[in-house]
Protein backbone atom coordinates (compact mmCIF):
# COMPACT_ATOMS: atom_id res chain seq x y z
CA UNK A 1 0.00 0.00 0.00
CA UNK A 2 0.89 3.55 -0.52
CA UNK A 3 -0.47 7.11 0.38
CA UNK A 4 -1.26 9.77 -2.04
CA UNK A 5 -2.04 13.33 -0.39
CA UNK A 6 -3.73 16.26 -1.92
CA UNK A 7 -3.40 19.33 0.90
CA UNK A 8 -5.41 22.01 0.93
CA UNK A 9 -7.40 21.82 -2.53
CA UNK A 10 -9.61 25.18 -2.68
CA UNK A 11 -12.94 25.86 -3.97
CA UNK A 12 -15.41 28.59 -3.66
CA UNK A 13 -18.69 26.71 -2.78
CA UNK A 14 -21.95 27.74 -0.64
CA UNK A 15 -22.36 25.30 1.39
CA UNK A 16 -23.85 25.46 5.33
CA UNK A 17 -27.30 25.64 6.79
CA UNK A 18 -27.78 29.60 7.25
CA UNK A 19 -29.22 31.25 4.23
CA UNK A 20 -26.79 33.73 4.15
CA UNK A 21 -23.76 30.88 3.21
CA UNK A 22 -25.72 30.30 0.54
CA UNK A 23 -25.85 33.33 -0.81
CA UNK A 24 -22.60 34.74 -0.14
CA UNK A 25 -20.67 31.84 -0.51
CA UNK A 26 -17.26 31.18 0.67
CA UNK A 27 -13.96 29.14 0.19
CA UNK A 28 -13.63 25.66 1.58
CA UNK A 29 -10.30 23.36 1.60
CA UNK A 30 -10.24 19.76 1.18
CA UNK A 31 -7.45 17.26 2.24
CA UNK A 32 -7.43 13.69 0.60
CA UNK A 33 -5.52 11.41 1.99
CA UNK A 34 -5.62 8.22 -0.21
CA UNK A 35 -4.49 4.55 0.83
CA UNK A 36 -3.88 2.54 -3.09
CA UNK A 37 -2.98 -0.91 -3.98
CA UNK A 38 -0.38 -0.74 -5.98
CA UNK A 39 -0.84 -3.52 -8.20
CA UNK A 40 1.66 -3.42 -10.73
CA UNK A 41 1.61 0.79 -10.75
CA UNK A 42 4.65 1.10 -8.56
CA UNK A 43 6.89 -1.56 -10.50
CA UNK A 44 5.42 -0.55 -14.20
CA UNK A 45 5.41 2.75 -13.71
CA UNK A 46 2.18 3.33 -14.95
CA UNK A 47 -0.25 5.94 -14.44
CA UNK A 48 -2.86 4.10 -15.79
CA UNK A 49 -2.63 1.36 -12.82
CA UNK A 50 -2.51 4.17 -10.10
CA UNK A 51 -4.97 6.92 -8.89
CA UNK A 52 -4.37 9.81 -10.93
CA UNK A 53 -4.51 12.99 -9.18
CA UNK A 54 -5.35 15.65 -11.98
CA UNK A 55 -8.66 13.43 -12.02
CA UNK A 56 -9.14 13.28 -8.51
CA UNK A 57 -8.84 16.91 -8.15
CA UNK A 58 -11.57 16.99 -10.78
CA UNK A 59 -13.46 14.68 -8.83
CA UNK A 60 -13.59 16.90 -5.50
CA UNK A 61 -13.67 19.91 -7.47
CA UNK A 62 -17.01 18.65 -8.95
CA UNK A 63 -18.32 18.14 -5.59
CA UNK A 64 -17.39 20.45 -3.42
CA UNK A 65 -18.79 23.62 -6.11
CA UNK A 66 -21.75 21.53 -7.00
CA UNK A 67 -25.17 20.58 -5.27
CA UNK A 68 -25.39 22.55 -1.60
CA UNK A 69 -24.97 20.81 1.58
CA UNK A 70 -25.99 21.59 4.90
CA UNK A 71 -23.07 19.94 6.68
CA UNK A 72 -19.09 19.88 5.63
CA UNK A 73 -19.37 16.01 6.84
CA UNK A 74 -22.04 14.93 4.20
CA UNK A 75 -19.73 17.13 1.62
CA UNK A 76 -16.58 15.09 3.10
CA UNK A 77 -18.43 11.44 2.67
CA UNK A 78 -19.57 12.24 -0.61
CA UNK A 79 -16.24 13.09 -1.72
CA UNK A 80 -14.74 9.78 -0.20
CA UNK A 81 -17.28 7.74 -1.95
CA UNK A 82 -17.02 9.00 -4.74
CA UNK A 83 -13.05 8.77 -5.12
CA UNK A 84 -13.28 4.83 -3.87
CA UNK A 85 -16.34 4.56 -6.60
CA UNK A 86 -14.15 6.27 -9.35
CA UNK A 87 -10.50 4.68 -8.38
CA UNK A 88 -11.25 1.11 -6.82
CA UNK A 89 -7.72 0.56 -6.15
CA UNK A 90 -8.06 3.35 -3.28
CA UNK A 91 -8.75 1.50 -0.20
CA UNK A 92 -9.32 3.90 2.03
CA UNK A 93 -10.13 7.38 1.58
CA UNK A 94 -9.88 9.84 4.57
CA UNK A 95 -11.10 13.69 3.41
CA UNK A 96 -11.11 16.45 5.95
CA UNK A 97 -13.12 19.36 4.46
CA UNK A 98 -12.19 23.15 6.10
CA UNK A 99 -14.55 25.78 6.62
CA UNK A 100 -12.74 28.94 7.58
CA UNK A 101 -15.58 31.12 8.21
CA UNK A 102 -17.58 29.04 9.91
CA UNK A 103 -21.16 31.40 11.87
CA UNK A 104 -19.83 30.97 15.44
CA UNK A 105 -20.30 33.81 17.69
CA UNK A 106 -16.03 34.12 18.33
CA UNK A 107 -12.88 33.69 16.73
CA UNK A 108 -11.74 30.66 15.18
CA UNK A 109 -9.52 30.28 12.20
CA UNK A 110 -11.69 27.05 10.54
CA UNK A 111 -14.06 24.66 11.16
CA UNK A 112 -12.78 21.11 9.91
CA UNK A 113 -13.85 17.41 9.39
CA UNK A 114 -12.67 14.35 9.07
CA UNK A 115 -14.47 11.67 7.69
CA UNK A 116 -13.01 7.91 6.61
CA UNK A 117 -14.74 5.55 3.82
CA UNK A 118 -14.57 2.75 4.50
CA UNK A 119 -15.16 3.15 7.86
Amino acid sequence: MYVIRMKNCAFFARHGVLDEEETLGQRFYVDAALTVEPGRALVDDSIDDTVNYGIAFAVIEKIVTGERRFLIEALALEVARALTTRFPQIKRAEITVRKPNAPVPGVLDHVEVTVVWPE
